[in-house]
């Protein structure tokens, strides 16, 4: 009885494993990128807004903390040297512009003395962040 032998076919590379792993890749670096915000102040409970649109444009970040320390894009700062600094920091740019991140439980007054320093050193687009207010919680 004769056997037949099936031929010896040349080796191939599967494609839809390599397609999956290709879309899989895909997916991590969206998703990576997605949750890097681009958030240059310091992590602090912001207050809500029904209406806050968040800012695509980061120039410099202000932020004042619950402890009422003060942030230039996560260097601490004095509020003596608040207007110096971000003079500093605007001559690099040419639209300079400030996101001002606040604790939502820093006083009112220091959140003005802040504000003040700002004006001085010839900032005047000055951007108040907040958080998207969540419309379930009522």
């Amino acid at each position: 009885m004769k056997i037949d032998l099936p031929e010896n076919n040349k080796p191939r590379i599967e494609m839809l494993p390599l397609i999956d792993v290709v879309f899989l890749l895909l997916v991590v670096f969206i998703y990576t990128m997605l949750s890097m915000a681009v958030h240059k102040g310091m992590p602090i409970d912001l207050p809500e807004s029904a209406a806050v649109k968040p800012e695509k444009e980061i120039i410099l970040a202000v932020t004042i903390n619950k402890d009422n320390l003060i942030f230039v894009d996560k260097e601490p700062v004095d509020l003596e040297h608040l207007t110096h600094i971000l003079e500093q920091k605007a001559k690099k740019e040419k639209k300079p512009s400030v996101l001002l991140f606040a604790d939502k439980t820093i006083s009112y007054q220091n959140l003005f003395k802040v504000l003040d320093r700002i004006r001085q050193a010839g900032l005047n687009q000055i951007s108040l962040q907040a958080d998207p207010e969540d419309k379930h919680q009522k």
